[in-house]
């Protein structure tokens, strides 16, 4: 497979390794919610790559759907590279605004895309998918890294979504789109439509798949009054040449015999042909005298729903009549219910929006519409799916979610949000509270009436370093300190809920029961000490193995092997167990 090159690629290839794991610190005063939570929807405020980083011991497999909108490299954007990573010539770059002249800002947009991508795959479940907005500018090489970082076979599609309605007159032509690349962590190779013969068992297969869109009932209809109600005509031919497909069909009315089309074979075998026939499931056009076609009825299909299309434009799209006589596509430009009316908003109308949000402020440039994420959260996740924005702006992510959970009872969906901007509070986070809460002087009854809902905000915090915990200075809290030693201990999530710091419990997996002696207090730590008291402390033995966290022991390993304890020094042997 061929692969990207870019300067600085073999000094961040494995860059998201060495990050090192940083406190969340929950700021109750900015949060909408009783119990400020990392179970709840999430607005981060910090670095995107570090706090992707702090979020793997929650969220690591757990994220259904990931949403981001990155810089598009335009070179008006003044983004700033920021990662600090271990080379002289990536050193040079930090703090530096890329723009149009920077020769390098390709390489520098790959630099910050490859660590940040490696991360976000990290946190995607095993049948999640990442969709990232992007224009002609980068498109070209985010397709190739996501190739390599994803793999080829889990491309799923670039949607092609219409973000302007204007016309540019500026240029010699026009630029009306951006690209949406679609990417699966295990995209299903086999039986992605939903059927009758898959129906018992396609939800719960394994791999992503995009779900069917809800059937559009007006396009069916009953004019011969059939008693198994509304229908509409469907080709009776399909692509390819199959020998058992092909076969002469006489036109009962007209004597008229057809065959398939070139290149084409009829949808059944001659058998089943002559069994739809007589169910009166076949017609030949409306006046009875076109080539056959298949009766599909709403009520047998409106479970199977339809197929998205990979281009998404706002406004109608024109449809096509069959004209019997000439056997050719005509358009459709008398009947106004047999065009298509899609809104997925544009760049205008989410910034319309916003202004609305904000009493007619404008508080950011380039916000994308809410209906293009509730749009892709329709196609791509369940009820209670866990979705990601780690470049989150003005926060329609966060909007979307809330939306979605007002317009269904059985919508529990989430969010987390991730901004390094200092507007995370007063821009991300305000319209996710106004959202809830509403805005009393907006035109939307739903803006002005709010959706309800709870978030927590939280401030990414210090490092958890081995040098300040040896100094006592920056000490994480206690169970910050479990959250990153249980993950990196075990591999496995964390659950808050089960930690008890009285008994020093922080949680348990297949293998092992974990506990951490520990206080954010240098006295404390300079004497506490796993000895035999602490050893009987920790209860009757389960049956697992006992990882115990404590800065000293004073027990030798006849003792540790009889109350079947693995020692794990603090704050050393973290770094064992992260390498």
């Amino acid at each position: 497979m061929p692969t990207i090159n870019f300067k600085g690629k073999a000094f961040v290839q494995n860059h998201h390794l060495t990050v090192k794991y940083h406190q969340l610190i929950p700021d109750k005063k900015s949060s909408i919610t009783d119990n400020v939570s990392l179970n709840d929807n999430l607005i981060i405020h910090g670095d995107n790559l570090l706090a992707l980083k702090a979020l793997l011991p929650n969220y690591a497999g757990k994220i259904n759907c990931i949403f981001i909108d990155p810089p598009y490299n335009t070179g008006e954007e003044k983004w700033v590279y920021n990662d600090n990573v271990n080379s002289p010539m990536i050193q040079e770059w930090l703090g530096k605004v890329v723009d149009k002249d920077d020769l390098t800002r390709h390489d520098k947009w790959c630099c910050m895309m490859m660590p940040r991508l490696k991360l976000l795959r990290e946190l995607l479940h095993k049948d999640g998918a990442i969709f990232v907005t992007i224009d002609d500018n980068e498109v070209h090489h985010l397709r190739m890294l996501m190739d390599e970082i994803f793999g080829e076979h889990n491309f799923v599609t670039n949607i092609v979504w219409q973000a302007r309605k204007s016309v540019q007159n500026d240029t010699d032509i026009s630029q009306q789109h951006n690209h949406i690349l679609v990417y699966a962590k295990n995209r299903r190779q086999e039986e992605r439509r939903l059927k009758e013969s898959n129906a018992d068992r396609w939800y719960t297969m394994d791999g992503f798949v995009f779900k069917p869109l809800e059937l559009d009932k007006s396009k069916f209809s009953n004019p011969d009054n059939d008693p198994r109600g509304p229908w509409k005509a469907d080709p009776f031919d399909a692509p390819q040449i199959r020998e058992n497909l092909t076969y002469p069909i006489v036109n009962p009315n007209t004597g008229v015999e057809y065959l398939p089309p070139n290149g084409r074979h009829w949808r059944t075998e001659e058998d089943k042909y002559k069994a739809l026939l007589k169910d009166e499931r076949i017609i030949f056009g409306t006046t009875g005298r076109a080539k056959p076609q298949l009766k599909v009825f709403w009520e047998e299909k409106k479970d199977f729903g339809e197929v998205e299309r990979t281009w998404w434009g706002n406004g109608s799209i024109e449809t096509f009549l069959y004209d019997e006589e000439t056997e050719e596509e005509i358009l459709n430009v008398d009947q106004e219910s047999a065009q298509e009316w899609t809104n997925y908003g544009t760049a205008t109308s989410a910034s319309k929006m916003l202004q609305q949000i904000f009493e007619q402020e404008k508080v950011f440039d380039t916000p994308k519409p809410v209906e293009l994420v509730k749009h892709i959260l329709k196609l791509a996740t369940k009820n209670d799916a866990i979705v990601l924005d780690s470049f989150a702006g003005s926060g329609t992510t966060g909007h979307a979610v809330l939306d979605m959970n007002f317009e269904d009872d059985k919508s529990n969906r989430k969010f987390i949000l991730i901004e390094s901007e200092d507007y995370a509070n007063t821009v991300t986070a305000e319209r996710i509270r106004r959202v809830i809460k509403g805005v009393p002087s907006a035109s939307s009854e739903r803006i002005k009436n709010g959706v309800g809902g709870t978030f927590s905000y939280f401030e990414l915090g210090n490092a958890i370093e081995l040098e300040d915990i040896l100094k006592g200075e920056n000490l994480p809290e206690y169970k910050e300190l479990a959250r990153y030693l249980f993950y990196t201990a075990t591999g496995d999530d964390f659950d808050i809920t089960k930690v008890d710091e009285e008994k020093n419990y922080i949680g348990e997996n297949d293998q092992y029961e974990v506990y951490l002696f520990y206080k954010p207090d240098i006295q404390y730590l300079r004497t506490i000490a796993l000895d035999l008291d602490l050893a009987k402390s920790l209860g009757e033995y389960k049956g697992k193995k006992r990882l115990v966290f404590a800065p000293m022991k004073y027990l030798d390993n006849e003792y540790l092997l009889q109350y079947r304890i693995e020692y794990c020094q603090l704050p050393f042997e973290i770094y064992r167990f992260k390498e």
